[in-house]
């Protein structure tokens, strides 16, 4: 059991990656890229949303949709209880620092919209049935993804911004470049553990 989770929670992070390999949460990872500090920032935030909303998510699916055989209704539960997660967040970030509130401007509600969170938790709780300790891990495990990929841009685009790169490039094209490069370097370590 252990090692089925361990194993999950690292494909989550690397070869699964949120963001690089299948392609969601690209509006924060795009947007909020440009700064250390406020990747970390916008990270972490994914991370207690993802994580607190896939167990309230599994709760609701498994101990109201389910024996009420409502579970159709899942994807307006879920997002309800994003949503709700999401504005619980922005206050406690706006209320303790103010400087990450203010860096993160739009995108921490985007959070709510993210289809990052929703599709970890649809992915977890109602298409994979994973048990409640396997849907905490991997949605950490996921948020821990984004986190990694996020800094990781904003430490490239740190340099890239410093870089003599040709005039086409400079901006949001070199961003794409350097997205791209990062999501074939992260499909190297698919089939690692199968």
């Amino acid at each position: 059991m252990t090692a089925s989770i361990l194993s999950v929670m690292f494909m989550a992070v690397v070869s699964d990656n949120i963001v690089l390999s299948q392609y969601q949460g690209i509006c924060p990872f795009l947007g909020v890229s440009k700064k250390i500090s406020s990747a970390a920032g916008m990270g972490f935030a994914v991370i207690f949303v993802m994580a607190v909303s896939a167990v309230f998510t599994w709760l609701v699916y498994n101990y109201v949709l389910v024996p009420l055989e409502l579970s159709y209704l899942y994807t307006m539960a879920f997002i309800l209880v994003i949503a709700s997660l999401v504005q619980i967040t922005e206050m406690i970030v706006k209320r303790y620092s103010p400087t990450l509130y203010s860096a993160l401007g739009v995108y921490l509600p985007l959070i709510t919209t993210n289809c990052a969170i929703l599709g970890t938790a649809n992915s977890a709780v109602v298409f994979k049935s994973y048990a409640f300790l396997e849907t905490f891990a991997v949605s950490v495990a996921t948020g821990v993804g984004f986190l990694f990929a996020i800094i990781l841009l904003a430490c490239v685009r740190l340099k890239t911004d410093r870089a003599d790169i040709p005039k086409c490039f400079k901006g949001f094209p070199i961003t794409l470049v350097t997205a791209a490069i990062m999501a074939m370097a992260f499909a190297g370590f698919a089939g690692i553990l199968a």
